[in-house]
């Protein structure tokens, strides 16, 4: 009987659509920057945004990863202003992310059946853990926006760590934090690679749900359970079946 159960969050609990290529929203954001006194081309500043995501993941000290760095997306935000002589605080950097976030979201929305699911983890005495490659600027406001922040033992997001899944020292993280015994522990997830062979390389079981943004799989899915379906009804009675 699992007693940890963690999960993935976008494609797995969230129905998420984002756009953060379009040049409009690279347009609008170049307009906020200059109106703050930053002055930007939309191309310019798009340009500028994945130079500086490389550069911070440069910055990150090797042993926070084995494979797979994460930036802290606000230090982007913030040497985006900077670096056009703009002082910039931690709370106004917050805010670009936020409203980057909104501009590029065409929707967002839970999935029919986590409630359900995180009911029947609780009766069967399991904790639930968020293990999420995302930033929290905007993670966080999205699950609590959402209503389900609260609804999480603990919320691990790759940002806050400098690593992401599939990287196993991710999991280790999570895993070492709370004493978790590998058997006793299941990620839920929809990618192949970062949920499942990600797991799998840590040592504890997987659920694959194949939801509508799930990658291709183009390898072995390594998942105890596979719901192809992508329900989340489906996974309960995989997980619960009496």
């Amino acid at each position: 009987m699992y007693k940890n159960f963690l999960f993935d969050l976008y494609g797995t609990l969230i129905d998420i659509n984002t756009d953060e290529w379009c040049d409009e929203l690279w347009d609008r954001m170049a307009l906020l920057y200059t109106l703050s006194g930053a002055a930007y081309t939309g191309k310019e500043l798009h340009e500028t945004y994945d130079a500086l995501v490389e550069d911070e993941k440069k910055r990150i000290p090797q042993d926070k990863y084995t494979t797979t760095p994460e930036p802290l997306i606000q230090n982007v935000f913030i040497r985006m202003y900077t670096d056009k002589g703009v002082e910039c605080s931690q709370e106004i950097a917050a805010y670009t992310g936020r409203v980057f976030r909104a501009l590029s979201i065409k929707f967002i929305k839970l999935y029919d059946g986590v409630y359900e699911l995180f009911e029947a983890i609780r009766d069967h005495g399991g904790k639930i853990y968020l293990l999420s490659n995302a930033q929290r600027i905007f993670t966080e406001p999205e699950i609590r926006m959402l209503g389900i922040y609260d609804e999480f033992d603990y919320v691990m997001i790759s940002s806050d760590e400098g690593c992401a899944k599939p990287d196993k020292k991710f999991y280790e993280c999570m895993l070492k934090k709370f004493k978790m015994k590998r058997e006793e522990t299941i990620m839920i997830g929809n990618d192949y690679v970062t949920d499942i062979k990600g797991s799998f390389e840590a040592g504890i079981d997987s659920l694959y749900l194949h939801t509508d943004i799930s990658p291709e799989i183009k390898g072995e899915l390594l998942a105890k359970y596979k719901i192809m379906s992508g329900s989340l009804f489906e996974a309960k009675e995989a997980l619960f079946p009496y």
